[in-house]
């Protein structure tokens, strides 16, 4: 059952990720949470998928976040079963810090709570006319703790950020891009086209060396810059120095060819 909650599609290198919830707003409820963890697993292991798409079905809505009724109905206790073992966070995604593979957010209709901290864990985020950003969680007496009061203000500014998170106001999706927060909008109909066409554009990179651009980016992050700067090279970076991909990019730049990447 869990794994129809999660659509996945595999089109050569590119993995797309589709929450498959669209009669309760893609709400996402342990067993999305379990199917999910499943799925980025199996990208993260994949050495033949390079990119990953992740969406929602319908075009009202990528997610509006923790499914509240379910959890009225059972009980946090019966989602901590559901979920027991799972170290990846909120939808298989939130505490995730073992994929250094690209992955887009491709944002149709609302990202409410729990869906707005799915779209800000993937790298990029790309948004339909329609979409709209929100953390309604102080309203019901919750907070936005699956990342979203830690990734907010570490992604636009702070006075922006306490902004969303205080008032719960929906952010439309030309102001999340004024706001730098996506880096496209587009119509519903043009959006998992544009999607696919940032993976195919991302693909022209080596894999291995977008693998160890990500690692060091997420990790540098960490420290202050001058730490980072002087910091042991990332396991991806030293991984990239051994690979075949280091040497066939330069052997197609003087050929005058496309690289023939793979990977290692």
């Amino acid at each position: 059952m869990s794994e129809d909650l999660v659509l996945v599609e595999k089109t050569e290198h590119v993995t797309t990720l589709t929450i498959n919830r669209p009669e309760a707003m893609n709400s996402i409820n342990p067993h999305v949470t379990v199917a999910m963890d499943k799925a980025l697993n199996e990208y993260r292991d994949d050495k033949d998928q390079w990119v990953c798409i992740v969406t929602g079905a319908g075009e009202k809505a990528f997610s509006a976040g923790n499914d509240l009724k379910f959890t009225a109905q059972h009980g946090m206790a019966a989602m901590r079963e559901i979920t027991e073992g799972i170290t990846s966070g909120f939808a298989g995604i939130t505490e995730r810090d073992d994929i250094f593979k690209p992955i887009i957010g491709a944002v149709n209709g609302l990202a409410m709570g729990g869906g707005f901290e799915i779209a800000l864990a993937c790298d990029i985020i790309i948004a339909s006319d329609n979409a709209f950003f929100s953390f309604p969680e102080p309203r019901v007496g919750l907070m936005a703790d699956a990342g979203g009061v830690h990734r907010l203000p570490r992604q636009i500014p702070y006075h922006l950020a306490m902004d969303m998170l205080l008032t719960s106001r929906r952010v439309t999706a030309d102001e999340a891009l004024g706001y730098g927060l996506i880096s496209k909008v587009v119509s519903q109909m043009d959006l998992i086209p544009t999607a696919q066409a940032m993976a195919d554009e991302i693909m022209m990179g080596s894999p291995i060396a977008l693998q160890a651009t990500k690692q060091s980016i997420v990790k540098g992050l960490e420290s202050s810059l001058q730490v980072a700067l002087k910091a042991e090279k990332q396991p991806k970076v030293k991984e990239l120095h051994q690979s075949d991909d280091i040497k066939e990019g330069p052997l197609a730049f003087s050929e005058k060819r496309k690289p023939n990447w793979k990977g290692v």
